[in-house]
């Protein structure tokens, strides 16, 4: 299980960049610029194959000083992201408008998450003089390093057991594979594969089904995949049936992590009621999905009341989102291997002190930016 440094639980917008600040340093301006990542390889999932991905980099100044600019970004998810739902570009151009509003909203984190982390983020590196060290530490010194697991995207078998192969050479002690989108004897066949010249001790396996389970036929499947020693199985059933979760979780021989499933629900009663319903084994945290990183540490929060294990994941940010997410993860502590390992997914990523090398994520401070965005 990950652990949490209690005493670490400070990040709040407000404590960062108070109204009295605002007012001092007036006026503020947002820029706002939008981008396409565009993936080397399409990206399967149970939902679909990726292609591209767009993200929003929220880029904050001030007229005192000038040359420094903080930059977050808002990354979405078709699908999945609660922007994607209606009038997230108007609400754009109000942010850009009224810049002493938006940066204290709190209510963002309920209808806009992954603007509130653009937000925390953006104000973060402000402070911090706009050198992309949000949470200055020994990670950001090049002195401790990330354990991540490798990913390997949903294909035909013989794609999926070449990423495999690819990862293992690569130095990832930890898989995280998505399960759900071919045939089930086949996805039976590679982890079979795979238990046949890795055991448990050699390779721990992870499975994410991104809800392509049916209630009905759930609990058979999870059976079926128990001798192979898998660590966990993230969100088998499709978010939203929490009686079927529930049951799930209680019966299940996989430890099940939660993660579609925290989508949307975002005070503390909601988030007390899911886990208390619920019992998950695990919880599985992206910011920008759950209401920046102030409201994953809620999260973190009350599932180590509950002894429920978490890990933390990236929503396929740019390597802009993914250091935000990776600093704040090493300094809150975290232990275990998180899911931070999405930088190398783009054709057109910006090139950052972010590295991965024996399934260790790593920061190399002597590396330089080079962030290719038309900022005014």
């Amino acid at each position: 299980m990950c652990c949490f440094c209690a005493d670490s639980m400070t990040f709040n917008i407000l404590q960062l960049f108070k109204i009295s600040d605002v007012k001092k340093y007036r006026p503020l301006k947002i820029d706002i610029i939008p981008y396409q990542l565009v993936f080397h390889k399409p990206a399967g999932t149970s939902r679909g194959v990726l292609h591209t991905k767009d993200s929003w980099f929220v880029i904050l100044t001030h007229a005192e000083k000038p040359g420094i600019r903080g930059i977050g970004e808002c990354s979405l998810l078709p699908g999945l992201s609660p922007e994607c739902n209606g009038d997230f570009e108007t609400v754009l151009h109000e942010v850009k408008a009224e810049p002493e509003k938006w940066v204290n909203d709190q209510s963002l984190s309920t209808t806009y998450p992954a603007l509130r982390f653009a937000l925390e983020t953006a104000l973060r590196d402000w402070q911090n003089e706009g050198q992309k060290i949000l949470f200055p530490g020994p990670f950001t010194q090049g002195l401790k390093s990330i354990p991540i697991n490798g990913l390997i995207w949903m294909g035909t078998p013989e794609e999926m057991i070449k990423q495999i192969h690819e990862k293992i050479e690569s130095g990832f002690t930890t898989l995280k594979m998505k399960v759900g989108a071919i045939n089930f004897e086949k996805e039976l066949e590679i982890i079979r594969y795979i238990r046949s010249y890795f055991n448990s001790k050699a390779l721990t396996l992870r499975l994410d089904a991104n809800g392509a389970f049916s209630a009905c036929e759930a609990l058979n499947k999870l059976q079926m995949l128990s001798p192979y020693d898998i660590h966990s199985i993230e969100q088998p059933l499709r978010a939203g049936q929490p009686g079927h979760m529930a049951l799930l979780c209680q019966k299940s021989p996989i430890p099940i992590a939660l993660d579609e499933e925290l989508i949307g629900v975002y005070s503390p009663a909601e988030k007390i009621h899911l886990l208390d319903t619920i019992h998950p084994q695990y919880i599985i945290l992206k910011p920008s999905l759950h209401g920046g990183i102030s409201g994953a540490e809620e999260w973190i929060q009350l599932a180590n009341e509950r002894d429920i294990g978490w890990w933390i994941t990236s929503a396929l940010e740019s390597n802009i989102g993914l250091n935000a997410i990776a600093q704040w993860t090493a300094n809150i502590q975290a232990l275990g291997v998180q899911g931070l390992g999405t930088g190398s997914l783009f054709k057109n990523n910006f090139t950052s002190p972010l590295y991965i090398q024996q399934g260790m994520l790593s920061y190399n401070p002597r590396q330089a930016w080079e962030i290719n965005l038309p900022i005014t």
